[in-house]
């Protein structure tokens, strides 16, 4: 009787350590093949090298909330609400001024700039964030409004600038920078003007 009780509990004990064993080996398959890692390779190239000559006078850091809806006879609508967050920078193509720009008297400069323009235009996309999507049924749809959304507002934020004169904020910044420093290394007056 108790060699019979020692092979049941010896087979018993066996039984535990091959069901422990395959559980074991079952786990880590699973996880072999559900864990994912994430690779990345990078191959950077320099595509241009552009030789810059512009003086950047103003930048207007931007805030705007975009909504944009697209509305359906049968579905249910689309929306994305968007908090965009951008600048607008507006300078002086310094690589544009001649030889023949610059006049000089005993005592005077006067130099003739090209008129101010808007250098860039961004959105910041670290500070800009979408704070609702509803209606979109499958991704591809959402990404699109999303897409959509940074164009119109990165527009929009172009657009507000130029109303609130952006290249006149520029040509008064020449002025009130440019002027002084041209002034300290000729030693002379200078005049600014714009073609």
């Amino acid at each position: 009787m108790s060699s019979t009780r020692s092979r049941v509990s010896l087979s018993l004990i066996i039984l535990l350590v091959i069901v422990g064993f395959l559980a074991f080996l079952f786990f880590y398959i699973k996880r072999q093949f559900t864990e994912t890692k994430t690779e990345v390779s990078q191959v950077v190239m320099v595509q241009k090298i552009t030789s810059m000559g512009k003086l950047e006078l103003v930048k207007y850091a931007m805030k705007d909330i975009v909504e944009k809806k697209e509305v359906h006879t049968f579905l249910p609508d689309e929306k994305v609400l968007f908090l965009a967050v951008g600048e607008v920078t507006a300078c002086i193509d310094l690589t544009k001024v001649k030889q023949e720009d610059i006049t000089q008297n005993k005592d005077s400069v006067i130099v003739v700039l090209p008129q101010p323009e808007i250098c860039y235009a961004k959105l910041d996309h670290q500070q800009s964030k979408v704070y609702d999507i509803t209606g979109a049924w499958f991704p591809s749809n959402a990404r699109d409004m999303v897409e959509d959304v940074y164009k119109i507002a990165e527009k929009k934020i172009l657009e507000e600038s130029k109303k609130m004169n952006i290249t006149g904020k520029a040509r008064d910044n020449a002025q009130l920078i440019f002027k002084p420093l041209l002034e300290s290394i000729s030693g002379k007056k200078v005049v600014l003007k714009f073609k």
